[in-house]
């Protein structure tokens, strides 16, 4: 007897509306993406759209939420696969650019949501992944500093706060020219000025 194909468990169709927003956001700003334009993205009606979300705003939380857990999940791994934090340091620049690459509308995202006057739940978002960030840098930093590798008077929050503006800089660049590419391209070479200016004055 033909059986039929059972549904897609919540959690999966969940992550197959948020993946298709955010290739979305990779074409135009946040606020001009509907739930119509999702809900035609992975062939769904509208209202099975808002069976799994009550509304656009808690689709982009949901949005935000799985690029805080990817993003410092993928940092997390990239500083942890080297035992030498400098080059530690270097996997979580690189594991970044790379992040955004495969992510454009990630970026969009988030600008867009700074951009707005009010506080909201996504903006704590962005905080949440923003503090643990910083956090993964200013161990890096640290470690580094107390090995030798780095000035041992080195102001460590303010070289987490260049690493974080170094790499939204180049995000910029890359939206401004519509093109990823010049992330991958720029990114080694800025990296290096960075390291430069962090060692020891000879």
């Amino acid at each position: 007897m033909a059986t039929s194909t059972p549904r897609l468990a919540t959690a999966s169709r969940q992550a197959e509306i948020v993946a298709a927003a955010l290739r979305l956001a990779q074409e135009r700003s946040p606020a001009l993406v509907t739930t119509t334009d999702i809900a035609q993205a992975i062939g769904v009606t509208q209202g099975a759209l808002f069976k799994h979300f009550e509304s656009k705003e808690a689709l982009w939380l949901a949005a935000m939420e799985w690029v805080r857990e990817q993003l410092l999940q993928k940092l997390q791994a990239a500083a942890a696969s080297s035992p030498q934090p400098l080059q530690g340091l270097r996997k979580v620049f690189e594991a970044h650019v790379d992040f955004v690459s495969q992510h454009p509308g990630v970026p969009r995202l988030i600008f867009h949501e700074l951009q707005q006057p009010a506080d909201s739940p996504l903006k704590e978002g962005v905080r949440s992944l923003m503090k643990g960030y910083r956090q993964l840098l200013l161990g890096l930093l640290k470690q580094a500093a107390q090995a030798g590798q780095l000035d041992p008077e080195l102001d460590a929050p303010a070289a987490a706060t260049l690493f974080v503006g170094i790499v939204q800089g180049l995000v910029m660049q890359s939206m401004l020219s519509g093109h990823t590419s010049t992330l991958r391209t720029e990114a080694p070479r800025v990296f290096e000025l960075y390291l430069r200016s962090l060692r020891t004055p000879s």
